[in-house]
């Protein structure tokens, strides 16, 4: 009988015992370490190893910064020479440091590890040290990969297993690398020696405005699946015209092809824009009318949007055309650009809402929609302390308070969820607006390909601090600038699918067949559940098992 500590690295040690035992083994469970680093109501806290200092003679070391608001504690040997274990609360970027040291002799003085911008680096790590607790790595296996030619984080993940469960020590791992000499390519790809940023600043101050100009002068060969479709999103970004006109046609990927989400089937969706979540009833019924009329699957999303899926390529605009003429545009959920700005009801209905929360989500989504970045973006504002629209899981979240809003930045549901952190508070609305101005654009030129904004946020030097001094401060002389783009965009939006429709060249492209334009996909067929249209082919793209509908046994509702 196993504890369950709800961590990766015990279930792995249960696991290989149970399979052990299987085979005739008589392996025990050995323990685990059940070191964690986790996020509560928006404070990092960390424990590991003897955290509460129950080891006879231990000594405590306690670090407070009230300014800051946090806190520290260091468990030692009675030497004060091991470390045993600790508590991070408020500030726990110290953690992989000092859980991989536990056991082992300190890396640095306490005092030195416990303040802010004290620690010690991987370097100092011993041999024996414990970088990855999910899979058992130690110092001593990185190292033997990084001489075997393991020269960046993927390959020594490949090699190691390190980072690929909870993905905590990959900050480790990149100081080891550094810690080794190793110097880590920041190319965009084989075509281009720049980041993605430093190709954003050349293109924006050359006034480069083709993909071709850009290789030429600037990289070499032809570009790839990775190159191309970041310059169109910079390109996109910098208001240089429809993302299907001329060569940028050719640079976008699948989804932005066709302004549409490819499915498994074949098929594409189209996801109107409800800023919001609000619509009239008059807009409802046009909704509904489309999904009947194209046998369209519809469902309602988390994200407040009606999805319609199961349209053909040569459907689509003439979805579009109904659509648009109902009063609806591109809710660009194919594009690395804003997808919703969710809300509750706020004080327009709810006994408990201080501040009209979908009336500024309206505002806001209206307001960066088409917005290109490195990324999709989604946002959230709640009406009240509650939180029922889940603005603290977004990329940029709003929650009423009593005299304006509260911003939160860097919060997402991508493979690492994460809550957003508090920017600032008891914001007016003109304020904030202008903050998430700064920040959405201060986002789509630094941040690297494909980056959340989580991402963007941890990987930045000096943190939210130095994102509070870029914005809020002007500590690097930008804010003007940002805000002068973000007019522009503003100013220069035009809904992507309106545009497609009024032009006869870009509508061609939606054919199934280029030599049959008027031949619908034959390989594109549905059967019914629930009601509704969903894929039913001879072999889909799951390894060739038919799809199952979920049958639960339960008695029949009756209506």
């Amino acid at each position: 009988m196993f504890g369950c500590h709800g961590l990766v690295a015990p279930g792995y040690a249960t696991a290989e015992v149970v399979a052990d035992r299987l085979l005739g083994g008589a392996a025990t469970f050995p323990g685990a370490d059940t070191a964690t680093k986790l996020k509560l109501l928006g404070v990092d806290v960390a424990s590991f190893g003897d955290a509460h200092g129950v080891t006879p003679g231990c000594l405590d070391v306690t670090f407070t910064d009230p300014a800051t608001r946090s806190y520290a504690k260091l468990v030692l040997s009675d030497d004060a020479r091991t470390l045993l274990g600790g508590v991070l609360v408020g500030d726990a970027s110290a953690y992989p440091t000092l859980r991989a040291s536990v056991g082992g002799p300190l890396p640095a003085p306490p005092l030195a590890l416990l303040s802010p911008a004290g620690g010690a680096g991987a370097g100092a790590l011993p041999a024996a040290a414990q970088v990855c607790s999910c899979n058992a790595v130690t110092r001593a296996d990185l190292d033997a990969a990084i001489a075997g030619g393991a020269t960046d984080v993927p390959a020594l993940k490949a090699c190691t297993r390190a980072g690929t469960s909870c993905g905590s020590c990959v900050p480790m791992l990149k100081q080891l690398l550094d810690a080794a000499g190793v110097r880590q390519s920041t190319a965009l790809c084989e075509h281009f020696d720049l980041t993605r940023q430093e190709l954003f600043d050349l293109i924006r101050v050359r006034g480069i405005r083709t993909f071709s100009r850009l290789v030429a002068e600037h990289g070499r060969g032809r570009g790839c699946d990775i190159c191309k479709p970041v310059v169109a999103s910079i390109l996109a970004s910098l208001g240089t015209g429809h993302v299907l006109d001329g060569e940028a046609a050719s640079l976008q990927d699948t989804n932005d092809h066709f302004l549409a989400n490819l499915q498994r089937d074949g098929s594409y969706s189209v996801v109107p824009r409800i800023p919001g979540g609000e619509i009239t009833p008059e807009k409802l019924i046009a909704i509904g009318e489309v999904a009947r009329d194209f046998r369209l699957y519809t469902k309602i999303t988390g994200g407040q949007r009606i999805d319609l899926f199961g349209a053909r390529v040569d459907q689509l605009p003439q979805i579009w055309r109904r659509l648009v003429d109902a009063g609806f545009e591109s809710g660009h959920a194919y594009g690395k650009a804003l997808r919703t700005v969710k809300s509750c009801v706020g004080d327009t209905w709810c006994r408990y809402g201080v501040q009209d929360s979908v009336g500024l989500a309206v505002a806001l989504e209206l307001r960066y929609r088409g917005l290109r970045a490195p990324h999709k973006l989604k946002s959230a504002v709640s009406g009240c302390a509650r939180e029922c629209a889940e603005a603290r899981s977004k990329d940029f979240g709003i929650i009423a308070t009593e005299t304006g809003w509260n911003l939160y930045v860097g919060g997402n549901g991508g493979f690492r969820p994460r809550h957003a952190d508090l920017f600032a508070t008891d914001l007016g609305t003109g304020e904030l607006v202008t903050l998430i101005d700064r920040f959405l654009m201060y986002y789509v030129r630094t941040a690297d390909r494909l980056q959340r904004t989580a991402a963007w946020i941890e990987a930045m030097d000096g943190g939210l601090d130095h994102l509070r001094a870029v914005l809020v401060d002007d500590s690097l002389g930008l804010c003007a600038d940002l805000d002068a783009a973000m007019a522009r965009h503003v100013a220069s939006y035009s809904d992507e699918w309106r545009d497609v429709l009024d032009d006869p060249d870009r509508l061609r492209r939606f054919t199934s067949f280029v030599n049959a334009p008027d031949v619908p996909d034959p390989s594109i067929t549905f059967a019914v559940e629930r009601g509704q249209p969903v894929p039913a082919r001879g072999a889909p793209p799951d390894g060739g098992r038919r799809r199952q509908p979920v049958v639960l046994g339960l008695p029949e509702v009756r209506r």
